[in-house]
């Protein structure tokens, strides 16, 4: 049975009682830090000199402090910058300011789970996993909800560390929908594997084939584009209400057919034998020392393979439609951003 945690499980005093440093202000940085400053945690955001972003904190009315400086003051570090920066940032900023008995969190156990950040054995090691984008976890939050959350502990050095990383949860938001308990291998290895296989590589690649199938095969690129991702957001809604019976109660019994009689043709056990085999990459750590080289040599691979993503006809004639359509407040990210 899975263990979860709600509002009633945890003591909120033990993170008012701390001084907590938040590394990094991007999409999740910004939603801890608000979240917890509204619910009445000392917080300081951490940011290197050069940051973009220590503008915007400090216009967000919050306490901005060097990655060093808040490292020092804080009794809690939540390292929330990018999974390839944060080595370098724990090594030149991080460690030299930790005092035994601090608490080291991560929202992606990427790092500790892969041993590109090693911390010293007198400090807790702590996860808490949001999962939701940040923009998410901040919206639902100021509409009095909450974000369904991970929980797990690596290194417990004083003997509270999960105690304390549920009252961080707490202040996130996070036991107002529930917390899970995990491992850092576990939620590392899942979140991974559910990016490329499934939400992000998965879905992005049925997209574009079935676009480029129905545009080959001579339809117009604005219907390919209405019926292979503008209605996708409509099945996944029902998805996130109901799961597969609910959306399958709500669509037409003909749609329900082919579900069953196409799905597998185009989902099938070639699609799982690669699943699997994407899920080995994760686990034998193939994929983590692959990200990390193509990082070290500058992301050549990884920037062709954005553009040409970026440049796709599904994109350009996605641009246009979306423009028509005010209500879906449309969002634009040019090629190279």
């Amino acid at each position: 049975m899975a263990t979860m945690y709600y509002e009633n499980d945890v003591n909120p005093k033990l993170i008012k009682a701390k001084k907590v440093a938040v590394i990094g202000y991007g999409s999740q940085g910004h939603a801890h830090a608000l979240n917890m400053r509204d619910n009445g945690v000392n917080i300081m955001v951490g940011l290197r000199e050069s940051s973009k972003s220590r503008a915007k904190a400090e216009a967000d009315g919050l306490r901005v402090g060097t990655v060093a400086t808040a490292t020092e003051w804080a009794d809690v570090i939540m390292v929330l910058a990018p999974d390839t920066m944060q080595p370098e940032i724990y090594r030149e900023e991080i460690a030299p300011n930790l005092a035994p008995g601090d608490t080291l969190m991560f929202a992606h156990g990427f790092n500790i789970h892969y041993e590109t950040i090693v911390p010293p054995g007198d400090v807790d090691v702590s996860l808490l996993a949001p999962k939701a984008p940040g923009h998410r976890v901040r919206q639902v939050f100021v509409h009095g909800g909450g974000t369904p959350s991970l929980v797990a502990v690596y290194q417990d050095a004083s003997g509270q560390a999960l105690d304390n990383a549920l009252s961080y949860a707490w202040a996130t938001g996070g036991t107002r929908a529930g917390v899970l308990l995990t491992t850092f291998k576990e939620e590392t290895e899942t979140d991974l594997f559910g990016e490329q296989a499934v939400l992000c590589g998965g879905v992005s690649e049925l997209v574009k084939a079935g676009f480029e199938t129905l545009v080959e095969g001579g339809y117009q690129p604005e219907l390919a584009y209405f019926e292979t991702m503008h209605e996708l957001k409509l099945i996944v809604d029902l998805f996130y209400q109901g799961g597969l019976n609910y959306m399958r109660y709500s669509v037409s019994d003909t749609a329900e057919y082919g579900d069953y009689v196409s799905g597998p043709r185009v989902v099938g056990e070639q699609a799982k034998y690669e699943m699997k085999q994407v899920l080995a990459d994760i686990q034998s750590g193939k994929f983590a020392r692959q990200w990390i080289a193509e990082n070290e040599s500058g992301r050549v691979e990884f920037n062709r393979m954005r553009q040409a993503d970026q440049d796709h006809m599904i994109e350009r004639v996605g641009a246009k439609l979306r423009a028509m359509m005010p209500f879906v407040e449309p969002v634009e990210v040019k090629p190279g951003e």
